[in-house]
């Protein structure tokens, strides 16, 4: 029994050395599986840093091509955020690593405590063993006596070489831990190695792509300095012809091509003619409305969208449309069609008639020189034609228009652009288009309720003078008194008259002229004037003009020059 006893104290020495053997086997695993964390958990998305460099730069300048100015900027903002990625990156890569560096150092901590208590077990089983063979030796020598004493002695002996080679076996295992201990330090300081160097490879890629960076707006700076140095040489001549024409090329591919539509780019059509041919259908499709149906009055309210609007929308929308993108600096026949899409969606023409019974008085003569008033009843049929609009705002709203599409919106309709529309809608170039443009954008307008009523009328007055009085007031004309501001077209040429600015109706006109006009009815001309606009432009030996009032509305007239029924013009000292 002392001999099994013996021998189950040293299997239990044994197997409390495995266990440490073991724990460091497991703390080797777990360094493993962190080593290969570390290794997956830095990288760069690009092979190179020249590479990823050379792929930003090729895209911005394909985009420069592409989309203008405007894209550089873009791709400038993208290549800004693409750097603090990678910026970022790195110091990912550097807080990965120093947190791999604690958890080694922890990890040796371990190790190290590990291999001090296999040891002291070691250590205390060789005591527990020796103290153990020396006791039983003891108690058998008490036991069997002096005839024993050598059986006990060779117990004791074979005690103590039991325990001898149980301690070898405890040392052996002891190195052996600890040599397992060093290579997972050693393992460890190879990943940690490996760390630092990808933290290095990407601190060097940030720095790779700053540096690309750096040599792009050296090379900007160089291509400016030969530009430069080109045109002091002479050749500056040929520079700017280059640059005019990349700069045209740039802009006729944006929403900004359509200041370019004014003339034929060999369609047979331009942005000039589509306008005037959807004016006259717009004109057409109100006196539709009124010969449909029968009526005895006619009030007429209400105005059609600016022109400038209308075409704001069409660029942006057709120039930014995702599925079909075209340039808006020419015109045909499908682009014909888009316009006018538009223009009936910001514009709808509405009516409605209402029959009213009124009194009536009429006044006759009873033939002895009395005037005899009479009171009748009689009902009447009123017809009312109403014009509504959308604004730009609106449309974006309706389109679905983004940021950009907005901003492009905002842009074209900028009020420093102004004399752009003037030259694309109306080939007005002079300053003295400045009344002209105004009243070609109020074309359309009906029943005239804004120019008889901001000149002071509270119904409805023959509006053609307050209609010229409102135009010439928006330039800052009546206060600068180059125009009057007049409701009776007589008073206005009376105005022209008394200060010398008048021409008999003989004359040929310039542009920005007030125009005035002496009607024949059956006793012929009275020599007093009945109607008065703003002559738009002379072409051909014909006066184009813009006129409000005509049939209640805004639209543009033309006459041949010396026509009998014009008075004469009033000449601003514009």
């Amino acid at each position: 029994m002392a001999d099994i006893k013996t021998r189950d104290m040293v299997k239990g020495s044994i197997k409390t050395i495995d266990k440490s053997a073991v724990a460091a086997q497991r703390m080797k695993y777990a360094f493993i599986q962190t080593k290969e964390k570390a290794e997956h958990a830095i990288h760069t998305q690009e092979s190179s840093a020249e590479e990823y460099a050379s792929n930003r730069m090729e895209s911005g300048i394909d985009r420069v091509s592409h989309e203008a100015v405007h894209q550089f900027d873009k791709q400038g903002r993208k290549g800004f955020e693409a750097t603090k990625q990678n910026v970022s990156k790195a110091k990912d890569g550097i807080r990965t690593f120093k947190e791999k560096r604690a958890a080694q150092s922890l990890e040796k901590q371990g190790i190290r405590t590990t291999r001090n208590k296999g040891v002291k077990v070691a250590e205390q089983t060789q005591k527990t063993v020796k103290q153990s063979a020396r006791s039983t030796g003891k108690k058998t020598i008490k036991t069997v006596g002096k005839g024993s004493a050598k059986t006990a002695q060779k117990t004791v002996k074979t005690a103590e070489r039991t325990a001898k080679t149980t301690v070898k076996t405890a040392q052996r295992t002891a190195k052996a831990a600890q040599k397992t201990a060093q290579a997972t330090v050693k393992t460890a300081q190879r990943a940690a190695q490996a760390a630092r160097a990808a933290a290095k490879a990407a601190v060097v890629t940030v720095k790779a792509i700053a540096k690309a960076t750096a040599l792009a707006i050296k090379a900007i700076i160089a291509g400016t300095k030969a530009l430069i140095a080109t045109i002091a040489a002479g050749g500056w001549v040929a520079v700017l012809v280059i640059i005019v024409i990349c700069l045209i090329g740039m802009i006729l591919g944006s929403v900004f091509g359509i200041f370019f539509s004014g003339e034929d780019s060999g369609t047979g059509m331009s942005m000039q003619t589509v306008v005037q041919e959807i004016n006259t259908e717009y004109d057409t499709k109100l006196q539709e409305e009124k010969n449909s149906v029968s009526y005895d009055v006619l009030e007429m309210s209400g105005s059609r969208d600016v022109w400038k609007e209308v075409l704001a929308v069409y660029s942006v929308k057709t120039n930014t449309d995702q599925d079909n993108p075209q340039e808006v600096a020419t015109m045909d026949d499908g682009k014909k069609q888009l316009l006018k899409d538009i223009f009936w969606e910001m514009n709808q023409i509405s009516s409605r008639t209402e029959s009213k019974t009124e009194t009536v008085i009429t006044e006759t003569d009873d033939g002895h020189g009395n005037i005899v008033e009479t009171e009748s009843t009689v009902t009447q049929t009123y017809l009312y034609i109403t014009v509504s609009h959308k604004t730009a705002e609106e449309m974006a709203a309706q389109y679905g228009f983004n940021e950009e599409q907005k901003g492009y919106l905002a842009e074209l309709l900028a009020d420093e652009n102004n004399y752009l529309w003037s030259q694309v809608l109306y080939g007005i170039t002079g300053g003295d288009g400045q009344i002209v443009t105004v009243a070609l954008s109020l074309v359309g307008n009906v029943g005239g309720q804004p120019y008889w009523s901001w000149y002071g009328f509270n119904s409805r007055v023959e509006w053609c003078a307050c209609f010229v009085s409102w135009c010439a007031n928006e330039c800052g004309y009546i206060d600068a008194g180059v125009i009057p501001k007049y409701a009776g077209c007589v008073n206005g040429v009376q105005w022209f008259k008394d200060r010398g600015q008048w021409l008999d109706g003989s004359a040929e006109p310039a542009p920005g002229m007030i125009i005035f006009f002496d009607w024949a009815d059956e006793s012929g001309q009275d020599g007093l004037s009945d109607h008065t606009c703003i002559v738009q432009k002379v072409e051909n030996g014909k006066v184009y003009t813009v006129e409000g009032n005509s049939g209640d509305s805004c639209r543009v007239n033309e006459y041949s020059i010396g026509y009998y029924e014009i008075l004469g013009y009033g000449a601003p000292a514009y």
